[in-house]
């Protein structure tokens, strides 16, 4: 099959999955959205070297019809040219794992909060407001500590835990002095005691395909690029529900859901990832992500 491969930076992520889909005797275009320009009258991309429409590589060719794309994946690091790149695709009948709604809903925490609530998915509690006051407000009602976090971002950059009222004023002002789009929202939740630890899920098809557990006994962030240990983990019937519920909310396909656990041992999903990075998961879980991840390009492929 012939597949589109939306990357401008190739991680060790990316190079799995394109050694994967070449090993499988699949051609890739490598679609590199810095490079020229998205034409909207023409489903025509150029190559890297060719200085047009959109770069690509594969084959040899100069030009490659988005028409004449199989399916293809979305792995570009900047959101907004990750959405944009896809919803071009899209626009020409292109199957993009994953879709451009997906990665809307997926990108903007308010947007993924609202999603797992109208599915009925167990979250944690969350406030959204507009302006430092009504923030304050929020923060008193959730009771402090509450966590903080921008609207759009990963990695658990511009986290933070907020212990009392002092410190919500102090980082409320910074956020409002910085004034982008993203600092204009204040997005808050309440604080759970998970016991340093949560999963990663990843979900294809509806369907647990492997997960993790990220533990961290400095701190309370578990993230995986922030130093916290992975291992594998054997998946409760309760957590591996919640996982694909919330994947079926955001618009299914290839996501990573994060989930923690209330002293009681409720799961809540506090996280759903569209551009799932699965180095770590590969490694702690021992299943071959890029295998499975490529098992549901050529099944998309084939719809």
């Amino acid at each position: 099959m012939d597949v589109g491969f939306v990357c401008s930076r190739v991680r060790k992520d990316e190079k799995l999955l394109l050694e994967e889909l070449r090993g499988r005797g699949h051609t890739v275009h490598r679609i590199d959205p810095r490079r020229g320009n998205l034409a909207l009258d023409t489903p025509h991309l150029d190559d890297l070297d060719g200085g047009g429409t959109l770069g690509t590589e594969g084959d040899g060719a100069d030009i490659v019809s988005v028409e004449d794309l199989d399916v293809a994946v979305n792995r570009e690091l900047s959101q907004s040219r990750g959405l944009y790149t896809t919803r071009y695709l899209e626009s020409y009948g292109v199957t993009v794992v994953n879709s451009h709604d997906t990665s809307r809903v997926c990108m903007d925490k308010v947007e993924t909060s609202l999603a797992l609530e109208e599915a009925g998915v167990d979250t944690p509690e969350t406030r959204v407001a507009y302006t430092e006051e009504s923030a304050l407000e929020a923060a008193e009602e959730l009771g402090y500590p509450v966590v903080v976090k921008p609207v759009v971002g990963s990695w658990a950059r511009l986290l933070g835990k907020l212990n009392d009222r002092e410190a919500a004023e102090a980082v409320f002002e910074h956020k409002k002095v910085l004034g982008s789009y993203e600092h204009s929202v204040f997005y808050l939740q309440e604080y759970v005691d998970h016991g340093g630890r949560d999963q990663r899920v990843m979900v294809a098809d509806e369907e647990v395909v492997a997960a993790m557990e990220r533990s961290t006994s400095d701190g309370w962030i578990t993230n995986a690029s922030e130093g916290a240990e992975t291992t594998d983990v054997d998946l409760d019937t309760d957590t591996e529900a919640a996982a694909v519920e919330a994947a079926e909310a955001v618009g299914g396909g290839v996501v990573g859901v994060d989930v923690m656990h209330t002293p009681d041992g409720e799961p809540l999903v506090h996280e759903v990832n569209h551009t799932l990075e699965f180095k770590a998961l590969t490694e702690a879980s021992g299943v071959d992500v890029a295998a499975e991840f490529t098992d549901h390009l050529e099944e998309q492929a084939q719809t």
